[in-house]
């Protein structure tokens, strides 16, 4: 039985890798919209760079989150 949940944590790790790399790569392109002063709008809508700063906050701490639990 042992074998069977080893194998099973073995086939998530290549997800938890990708899904490393796109919160990290999300987190980095909010920082950048921050950085740079991007302006960005939907529907007519421009959104305030402080959604940015919260989505980049989430995205990283996701990020680094998965990193931890995968290397625990």
């Amino acid at each position: 039985m042992s074998a069977l949940i080893d194998s099973a944590e073995a086939q998530l790790k290549p997800f938890t890798r990708i899904a490393v790399a796109v919160f990290s790569l999300v987190a980095l392109l909010q920082l950048l919209r921050v950085v740079l002063g991007w302006e960005v709008t939907i529907n007519g809508f421009v959104i305030p760079l402080w959604a940015s700063v919260v989505a980049c906050l989430v995205a990283a701490t996701l990020a680094i989150m998965l990193w931890s639990e995968s290397r625990a």
